[in-house]
């Protein structure tokens, strides 16, 4: 070492020494700058980054050598052999570029310092080659040991630099690299500078084509002069690329805060990539952005999102296990590091298709069954009635409509939750025995269609319906229902009974009708006579819902009397309909129709504000008896209608009765109960009426708060002469009297059914026998309102319009 020591600091010129290791700084700097882009550089670019620092490295080396072979002043003359100088900088730019390219063309601890060592021979063939064009007049001993130490010298640290620079890519390791780089050229040159012993020897003679040391410097100053160019060169491009590093980073940091996925590309090529899309895709976000637009999307959508106008379209995007992502696309242009470049947000659309798809399902399908729905069914419905023609050349098309019978007492029995798995029931079973082609839909609660084109016959109609309800009575076996559901179906015929959907469909709904009407769980076809029939109902139905603002109803009101002294008790408010054209229409005729219709609410309340001003005006103060239907009781709001109706008339709640059937209060006990409790909290009796015809449940007469039963009127007729009946009403009566109610018996037609209620101490009666219904008018002596026509009444139980005032106690006595 002291050699070497010796050799730099008494024979060398030590400004040119540190002019020396400057130039090998700055050379070994841009050197590892330099590689850094060519390892990270892409193959159109990678091999031109390896020119360059190559060549920067390689003149670097040349530089430093000659530099410090100026520097050295041996004392003998001493010049340069041109070819051996040029050579030996070709062999420093060639193996600095092999060395270079071995290190960066794979990953690897191996490749890294293979190529390091390459580098290092270059500076080792670099500065012996130099050694060899140097001629001195005299003779050059080497030192083999030096040599030896100067080559492994040189090739470590040439090694450890290439690793330091690949391995660290940082600012530290960047810095650190460059020394070593320095090292090793300052240290295999000064090494095997120490290793040269001159020996002077006159007979030794300079060639003459030789390049003095003068020349020699002003090559190595050109040499210089190209490696600070080069090394000025790196630096604004290595600070260039940090910039745009940067900018891409905290572009692609932008770009991994947003949901959707993004890629920039450079024309076809992709450059950037965000973890959206490497997520939807499956592929890593590092081969996104070795990869091109047509890899993802296909040529033909790559191409329209360079020439589009920027608008959405839709697209497939190819993930990694080959699986097709619908997705939207939107390109835009941006600058991007200092160049145009088009970003594309790529939206998964997965989910807005499935809603669509939804969407779709939902507007042509019932989501409860999975049926067509309305809409659907008017679709398919008119375009088989085109299809069939007005001949009906291609076979018959039926229309049938099924509606369940009694659903709503599943509703109410069971629940809602019953109601829509027998909904759901009734549409795999109808279902199974259609055939292809044949369309069943819901059309709304518990109404489904079936469309059956291309029928035979019309007989064949009917082997469907048939066969649709053995399917349900064979379901309903099964159901917890117990078989209360069964279906009715209405046929009608295209283009037998009508070629147009809306005459079809009515004629369908009329045979349905007449199905319900004639027993249910059958079917019936559309016969024209049911088309008058139908009109003629409906017709009715709106007269009905203009009838109370025409001032057509009236009320009639029959007494009730105590039997056993004949005082009379109140009266019972029934509805009666003078039509304009039709004249009076019985209660039997029109109630029914009001019930379907849903008016029999603003009936009923009609009847109770009309019934309640009634008895208000009456001087002596009789009960009045209204009837309340289903609806009216099951509103949530009656008991505040009834109070109103109370407040607003002035009659006082006590003298109000209202008749229930149990048939209303079956439907929902436990709302049916609430309601009568609120009633009864307002003072209003409350009457079980038509008792023995529904369901007469005790359990009901301990349930609700009744106040009085009322005896149907079929169970009085010939009560004296049939002793079954006659045991039923002992029954009733004995019920009564046990519970503490009172019973009022209707349709006391006879003298002899008065006098066995009397001998079975039945309370309360009403019948013809004991009054016919009639205006209030004709009761004004009973009602303390008198009137002229009162003197001139009859008092025949049978012949008058009125009652019969006689007491019990003196029938018996005729």
């Amino acid at each position: 070492m002291l050699t070497v020591y010796n050799c730099i600091v008494h024979e060398h010129d030590l400004r040119l020494v540190a002019l020396a290791a400057l130039i090998c700084g700055i050379s070994s700097f841009s050197a590892v700058n330099l590689l850094r882009h060519v390892d990270q550089s892409t193959n159109r670019n990678r091999y031109a980054w390896l020119l360059i620092a190559a060549t920067a490295t390689g003149f670097g080396i040349w530089a430093t050598h000659f530099i410090a072979m100026i520097a050295f002043t041996p004392g003998i003359p001493n010049a340069y052999d041109a070819e051996l100088s040029a050579l030996s900088l070709a062999a420093s730019v060639i193996l600095t570029a092999a060395g270079m390219w071995i290190a960066t063309v794979r990953r690897g601890i191996d490749y890294t310092l293979v190529g390091g060592v390459v580098l290092g021979t270059g500076i080792a063939t670099m500065h012996y080659t130099g050694m060899a064009a140097f001629e001195v007049q005299g003779r050059i001993i080497w030192n083999p040991l030096l040599v030896a130490v100067s080559l492994v010298a040189g090739l470590t640290l040439a090694a450890l630099s290439m690793l330091v620079v690949l391995r660290r890519p940082s600012t530290l390791g960047t810095v650190a690299a460059a020394i070593l780089l320095t090292l090793a050229i300052c240290t295999l040159h000064f090494i095997a500078m120490a290793a040269v012993s001159i020996y002077p020897d006159s007979s030794i003679e300079i060639s003459q084509f030789t390049i003095e040391p003068t020349s020699q410097a002003l090559a190595a100053a050109a040499a210089s002069l190209i490696i600070l160019v080069l090394s000025a060169t790196a630096l604004w491009i290595d600070l260039r690329f940090r910039r745009h590093r940067a900018e891409a980073e905290r572009m692609h940091g932008l770009a991994n805060a947003a949901v959707e996925g993004l890629i920039v590309c450079d024309g076809n090529r992709i450059v950037s990539a965000n973890d959206s899309i490497a997520a939807l895709s499956g592929i890593a976000s590092a081969t996104l952005n070795r990869m091109m637009l047509d890899d993802l999307f296909g040529a033909r959508i790559a191409s329209g999102i360079a020439s589009g106008n920027g608008q959405p379209q839709e697209a497939e995007l190819y993930s990694r296990d080959g699986a097709r992502i619908p997705v939207e696309l939107i390109s835009r242009s941006i600058d991007y590091c200092g160049k145009p470049h088009d970003v594309i947000a790529v939206r998964d659309i997965r989910e807005r298709r499935k809603a669509e798809q939804e969407i779709l399902r939902l507007a042509h399908f019932d989501p409860l069954t999975g049926l067509a729905n309305r809409r659907n069914f008017a679709t398919r419905l008119e375009a088989e009635i085109a299809a069939a023609g007005g001949s009906g050349a291609n076979g018959q098309l039926a229309l049938m409509l099924l509606d369940l019978d009694r659903f709503k007492e599943v509703n109410d029995l069971f629940g809602h939750a019953a109601g829509d798995a027998m909904l759901q029931k009734v549409a795999q079973c109808a279902s199974r025995v259609l055939r292809h082609g044949q369309m069943l839909a819901r059309l709304g609660g518990d109404e489904f269609a079936i469309i059956a084109p291309n029928l035979p016959d019309p007989r064949a109609a009917g082997r469907i319906a048939e066969a649709v309800l053995a399917a349900l009575r064979e379901e309903n076996q099964l159901s917890p229902a117990g078989g209360l559901v069964s279906a009715s179906i209405g046929i009608a015929l295209c283009p037998q009974d009508a070629d147009e959907e809306a005459a079809l469909v009515s004629h369908a709904d009329t045979a349905l009708y007449r199905a319900k009407a004639e027993g249910k769980d059958t079917y019936r076809y559309f016969e024209a006579a049911m088309g008058a029939e139908a009109r003629d109902r409906r017709v009715l139905e709106h007269d009905l819902r203009h009838a109370i603002a025409r001032g057509e109803f009236r009320l009639v009101y029959q007494p009730q009397k105590e039997i056993s002294s004949g005082r009379m008790i109140g009266f019972e408010a029934l509805i009666r309909w003078r039509h304009p054209e039709r004249g009076d229409i019985p209660p039997s005729v029109f109630i029914p129709v009001a019930e379907d219709s849903g008016t029999i609410a603003q009936i009923g309340e009609w009847v109770l504000a009309t019934a309640c001003e009634e008895a208000a005006r009456w001087r002596n103060p009789l009960m009045i008896a209204v009837n309340v239907s289903a609806v009216q009781l099951h509103n949530p709001n009656f008991s505040g209608k009834v109070h109103e109706v109370l407040l607003r008339s002035g009659l006082a709640a006590g003298r109000l009765e209202l008749e229930v059937t149990e048939t209303a209060l079956i439907k929902d006990m436990p709302r049916a109960l609430a309601t009568l409790r609120q009633v009864k909290a307002l003072g209003v009796r409350v009457a079980m009426d038509d008792f023995g015809t529904g369901y007469s449940s005790l359990s009901n007469l301990r349930a609700f708060p009744f106040d009085k039963i009322k005896i149907d009127g079929s169970f009085i007729k010939s009560v004296d002469r049939n002793g079954q009946i006659a045991a039923i009403v002992r029954a009733v009566l004995g019920l009564g009297r046990g519970l503490g109610l009172p019973v009022l018996a209707e349709g006391v037609e006879t003298l002899d059914e008065l006098r066995f209620l009397d001998a079975e101490d039945c309370e309360i009666g009403q019948g013809y026998y004991l009054g016919r219904p009639g205006p209030i008018e004709a009761f004004g002596d009973l009602t303390g309102i008198p009137t002229p026509a009162a003197n001139d009444r009859s008092v025949s139980a049978r012949g008058g319009s009125i009652l019969m005032l006689q007491p019990a106690a003196a029938l018996r006595s005729n």
